[in-house]
């Protein structure tokens, strides 16, 4: 079936139900304190609110929901041509409800840490929101729920067929659940990792979020339901740049990112890959390879320095470009083309793929 017109109305819907909702939402995180108070390294210079993420999950799930109510879409989760994921203690294979159900986790645990930072630092300089610990724990969490409902790492595509010779696919078995799990965590730490500029982290993630659709409705064996997920996801982080750009009025705070981040690497599993490429295996790191990237160079500088993997600094990608004079803007859009960049090779290697 054609996929693109189901996407488009999800785009829609999703950006939609964000545009209406991010005024209202604005005002919440004011009242409830759920705010941003300028530091030294942040780039904004007055209180803003920053429970923008709840926004942009509320028009994913109306996007989501609703096609999947009314947009006369298949029934199938997955597609019958691909691998089965096997269930796991009784419980039987649904994994885009284990997707949902991941989101809401991460959500709920971002939303707490943006509640809970209601200023820059303590007086010890600690920060104010939840531990890293917490998070760390909560993302865990959310991953082996994923995984348990059948969205987890259960194989990929044997890049190396003459070299390797044990398949064309590998099989990962019970590995495949702690894998996941911390595919998930890096994944969306990188994308919290990755907000620190106006519209940066929303416009990233709607980049590759589209090319994750695509790859799903082009492939091969496409993908209806993997596809309308990464259009809804689309579709609500460009509503949120309506106000998120430089300058942004609202931020999508850590219930953003975590959200953002979560359900791209979950895209990514349920998705990219499974694409039938002999390139599977790299594909999410090419789609997600700035964010990911980034996180390991700087979790890389300050595991050299002797610093605390959790202490912040100004070694990010995003840091690195306005230090080197570029204005927010310019570092946006640099970043932007960048990611585009390695999301066409991502599709090209897909469209590649397809030839018989």
């Amino acid at each position: 079936m054609n996929l693109l017109g189901p996407m488009a109305y999800g785009t829609l819907l999703a950006s939609a139900v964000t545009v209406l909702l991010t005024p209202t939402v604005r005002k919440l995180a004011f009242q409830v304190k759920a705010i941003k108070i300028p530091r030294a390294r942040d780039v904004h210079s007055k209180v803003t609110a920053s429970w923008g993420g709840i926004a942009i999950v509320v028009g994913f799930f109306a996007a989501f929901v609703g096609l999947r109510l009314f947009g006369n879409l298949p029934s199938p989760i997955v597609s019958d041509t691909r691998p089965h994921v096997q269930p796991l203690f009784g419980i039987p294979t649904h994994p885009i409800l284990g997707i949902l159900l991941g989101a809401l986790i991460v959500s709920f645990i971002g939303a707490l840490d943006d509640l809970t930072t209601i200023g820059p630092k303590d007086a010890e300089g600690k920060s104010l929101g939840l531990s890293p610990k917490l998070q760390a724990l909560g993302l865990l969490f959310a991953g082996f729920v994923a995984a348990i409902f059948g969205a987890r790492i259960e194989g990929v595509t044997n890049p190396f067929p003459n070299l390797l010779h044990i398949g064309p696919y590998l099989s990962l078995g019970w590995f495949s659940i702690p894998l996941t799990m911390f595919w998930v965590f890096g994944a969306t730490k990188t994308f919290d990792f990755l907000d620190g500029l106006d519209g940066l982290a929303a416009g990233v993630s709607a980049i590759a979020a589209m090319t994750m659709g695509l790859m799903a409705a082009f492939s091969r064996t496409p993908e209806p339901t993997v596809a309308l997920l990464a259009a809804a996801t689309f579709g609500a982080a460009i509503g949120f740049l309506r106000y998120n750009f430089n300058p942004a009025s609202i931020f999508m705070g850590t219930v953003g990112s975590y959200f953002l981040g979560f359900m791209l690497s979950m895209l990514a599993v349920v998705g990219a890959f499974k694409v039938p490429v002999a390139a599977a295996v790299f594909l999410p790191l090419i789609v997600l390879g700035v964010p990911v990237f980034d996180g390991i160079y700087v979790m890389g500088r300050r595991k050299a320095q002797g610093k605390k993997l959790t202490e912040a600094d100004n070694t990010h990608i995003h840091h690195r470009l306005t230090e080197r004079g570029l204005t927010v803007k310019q570092a946006v859009w640099a970043i932007y083309g960048l990611t585009f960049a390695t999301c066409l090779i991502a599709l090209l290697l897909v469209w590649w793929g397809r030839k018989p």
